[in-house]
């Protein structure tokens, strides 16, 4: 019962922090300091990526219609685009994927660690707050995902890249981009939703695959954690999705890059402590 409230904890934090721009990776790695969670190194680390799983089927819930290129009641045209928006996401996704191909053990021995999650939730916190600042009164030219064409895509994509740095935030490094770049709030944060879709479908194979070449068995227990983190990461996406879709639409994301700043400072005050 004990590891099944450690589980729950662990997929509201990553329902909670997924969508938002402040690093469901970090905040894993921060709650772990506090809750460690009975089970291997390896499945944690595994469960860390896995655990994702839950907030990309909200996703696809939310937006099942607007992604669903077969959806009868789309006439040719709107089909079309969907395909389109498709093969934008595909292409944006590319530069991560092979980056975090590359990288991924790298990252995973030198990089995921207190004081790199403190610094980059600083650095970002910082870049949101100068991004928005830079767009007050500003007219967007991308009002709408479906006008975002191929080199923004990839761009965007570029940007996801610095996300393989935990801390950084993926939905945080896709949507600063897509502000950067000239997209509204609404646009810049639905793309940043579809992309993680393969990103983090690919991320969390990945894993897996890694966890059993390496012949390691999850106990029933270990089982019963990511279940339950999973499914409970999905419940709670519901709601941030919604929730965010309907803040961004009148508010800007100053008030995230301050609570990464906050946050950030924190953290670095606890190890230099502790």
């Amino acid at each position: 019962m004990w590891e099944f409230l450690k589980a729950l904890l662990f997929g509201i934090v990553e329902g909670i922090t997924e969508w938002l721009p402040v690093s469901s990776t970090g905040h894993l790695i921060l709650l772990d300091e506090f809750v460690k969670l009975d089970v291997s190194p390896a499945f944690y680390e595994m469960f860390q990526v896995v655990i994702q799983l839950g907030a990309i089927l909200a996703v696809i819930v939310l937006f099942f219609h607007k992604l669903n290129p077969f959806y009868p009641k789309k006439d040719a045209v709107q089909k079309k685009d969907t395909w389109q928006l498709w093969f934008k996401v595909i292409a944006a996704v590319l530069p991560s994927a092979v980056l975090g191909l590359l990288l991924d053990d790298w990252m995973d021995a030198h990089l995921y660690n207190g004081w790199v999650v403190a610094a980059m939730l600083i650095v970002y916190g910082i870049a949101f707050i100068l991004v928005e600042k830079r767009n007050i009164n500003r007219n967007f030219p991308i009002n709408d995902v479906n006008t975002i064409d191929y080199k923004t895509a990839i761009l965007i994509g570029a940007f996801q890249c610095l996300s393989l740095i935990p801390g950084t935030s993926r939905s945080g490094a896709t949507i600063l981009g897509a502000l950067f770049l000239g997209a509204s709030r609404s646009a810049g944060a639905e793309f940043s939703f579809f992309l993680a879709i393969p990103t983090m479908l690919g991320a969390s194979a990945l894993k897996l695959l890694k966890f059993m070449m390496e012949g390691v068995q999850a106990t029933s227990t270990e089982i019963m954690v990511l279940i339950t983190g999973c499914i409970v990461a999905f419940v709670v996406s519901l709601l941030v999705i919604r929730g965010l879709m309907e803040y961004v639409r009148k508010h800007s994301f100053s008030v995230f890059g301050i609570y990464r700043i906050i946050l950030g400072a924190v953290v670095l005050l606890y190890f230099l402590i502790f």
